[in-house]
């Protein structure tokens, strides 16, 4: 992958939780020069164990075969089901940057309280590792897990598709779009 390359495209996802049985996933393919090509939906179940899955058929659904890297926004989504980058990259060829916005002491403790037992949870948080902090040229701090490319190429497509603020514009658009389809499907 040429990070530099104007035509780079990356697969932005990101969910929008609504306290139902299901959340969901939107995938949004955008170019470096902020064309929007490609859309695609998936559900998660809320509390489940089926977010990786959810992220590899969404990548699926797409059939494409120009997308260079997927963008998550988040590991641990719909009600701490934690997904896992190293299994979305190793089904979909693609790297992948997970992405989040906020310090955190992490999830342990809450994983524990909520599922008690659940060692399955609890160990596939604790692969996920630690987080790289990375200052946008915005100014702003961005949380980033790398898998499958370099800490400074993913800080660099970091900072080249973040535009303002702290979340790179493919995963800001998939979020919105989440929410949107969320919103119109409430009665």
């Amino acid at each position: 992958m040429h990070v530099a390359k104007p035509g780079l495209r990356v697969l932005g996802i990101a969910e929008s939780y609504s306290g139902r049985e299901e959340s969901t996933l939107a995938g949004i393919v955008m170019r470096k020069d902020l064309l929007i090509d490609g859309a695609a939906f998936a559900r998660v179940t809320v509390g489940g164990s089926d977010a990786t899955d959810a992220i590899i058929r969404l990548f699926s659904r797409l059939g494409r075969r120009d997308i260079n890297l997927m963008m998550i926004s988040g590991c641990v989504i719909a009600w701490y089901n934690v997904i896992d980058p190293e299994a979305v990259q190793d089904a979909t060829g693609l790297p992948v940057i997970v992405t989040t916005y906020e310090g955190s002491e992490g999830l342990e403790e809450d994983i524990s309280r909520h599922f008690p037992g659940d060692a399955g949870r609890l160990a596939a948080y604790q692969r996920l590792g630690d987080r790289i902090p990375v200052r946008l040229h915005t100014g702003y701090d961005l949380f980033i897990r790398p898998y499958g490319l370099s800490q400074e190429d993913a800080e660099r497509l970091c900072n080249d598709f973040t535009y303002e603020g702290r979340v790179p514009e493919p995963v800001r658009v998939a979020r919105l779009i989440a929410r949107g389809l969320v919103r119109s499907a409430a009665p």
